[in-house]
């Protein structure tokens, strides 16, 4: 979990450098091992021995997805969305309106915004934007017309 704690770190502060840094490492570990492990089904991408992306969701909701930048745009986020995506036929995600980055990437994704906040509802105090996905549902073949 010390591992997956810092990917969220870097990843965050490095793409967002003006949000507020309210938690220590340690903290931000003991929520990952206390709050999401138990509650999540989680994931990681690792290159070579390196942990390089985690994802945590489950009840239809994305709770955590982030890659280390230096690994970003290499189709590791994708791999682990994908993931997701098998398990759920519609998922829930909350991104900071700010985060261009992560925007254009679950909107690339079939996610569409569904609602923004002025973030007074967030522990950041960030306008946030909610995202949703749902799975279209599967075509079935239909009569083929009989050639007479």
């Amino acid at each position: 979990m010390q591992a997956a704690a810092a990917i969220r770190h870097e990843a965050l502060w490095q793409r967002l450098p003006w949000l507020p840094k309210l938690h220590t490492p340690g903290e931000e570990e003991q929520y990952w091992r206390m709050h999401l492990l138990p509650n999540c089904t989680m994931l990681g991408a690792a290159m070579g021995n390196r942990l390089v992306g985690v994802i945590a969701y489950g009840d239809d909701w994305i709770k955590q997805l982030y890659v280390l930048p230096d690994f970003q745009g290499t189709g590791i986020g994708s791999l682990l969305l994908g993931c997701a995506k098998e398990g759920m036929d519609e998922i829930r995600l909350w991104t900071f309106q700010r985060n261009i980055g992560a925007r254009a990437f679950y909107e690339r994704h079939g996610f569409s915004a569904e609602e923004e906040t002025d973030g007074a509802d967030n522990e950041e105090k960030e306008p946030d934007i909610r995202y949703h996905w749902r799975r279209l549902p599967e075509l079935t073949p239909g009569p083929h017309p009989s050639s007479g």
